[in-house]
């Protein structure tokens, strides 16, 4: 990814994406927390996180989440933002692609994030995505389907690939603006099943 374009977009406007005033974002926040099968997680990751409004209401559903971003001046807001959740919520400066972070996580957010890649490093991603992926551990994925110039590839195509692995997928929303696909490395249980319903 190129640090010089997210630097750029945020030398204007602590919001250039209009994160915290967008319906749109509103609504698609809401969707991707509703599609999330599991009510809590014991250790997340969010590669990307931007300013943090969507890690401040991730954050409620963790019991610890490190959030990242390649912005500086991003995650520096971020902070800020969950700094009353700092016991819990570790934000920081990171280039994900070349400092995937230790350990494994029950979640993995890759939100807006995966149609920056080259092939290379989307591969990159993917492969430590898997390897840190818990068996029971979700992996989020939500793109722009719209064309963009600037990207190396189409948010269609990210989910196409990702569709293409060994995980399961086990929910997902689609419409003419973005998509959503939630995948598994092991189906187990659905929250119905979970919750006693069938």
């Amino acid at each position: 990814m190129d640090n010089k374009y997210f630097d750029e977009m945020y030398r204007d406007s602590d919001d250039p994406w209009g994160f915290t005033t967008r319906w749109y974002e509103e609504r698609k926040y809401g969707l991707t927390l509703a599609s999330l099968p599991k009510q809590r997680y014991r250790n997340a990751f969010e590669a990307g996180c931007s300013i943090g409004v969507f890690t401040e209401l991730l954050a409620d559903r963790c019991d610890k989440l490190l959030a990242v971003d390649l912005s500086e001046r991003a995650t520096a807001i971020a902070a800020g933002r969950l700094a009353s959740v700092a016991d819990r919520v570790q934000v920081q400066a990171r280039d994900f692609v070349d400092d995937w972070p230790n350990g494994t996580f029950d979640l993995i957010v890759l939100s807006e994030v995966l149609y920056y890649l080259d092939p290379a490093q989307f591969e990159t991603v993917l492969e430590r995505s898997l390897e840190t992926l818990t068996d029971d551990g979700d992996l989020v994925a939500v793109h722009w389907r719209r064309q963009v110039d600037e990207y190396p590839t189409s948010g269609d195509h990210v989910h196409h690939r990702l569709s293409q692995t060994d995980l399961a997928h086990v929910a997902g929303y689609t419409d003419c603006d973005f998509r959503l696909d939630i995948f598994r490395k092991t189906p187990g249980h659905t929250v119905a099943e979970l919750e006693g319903l069938v």
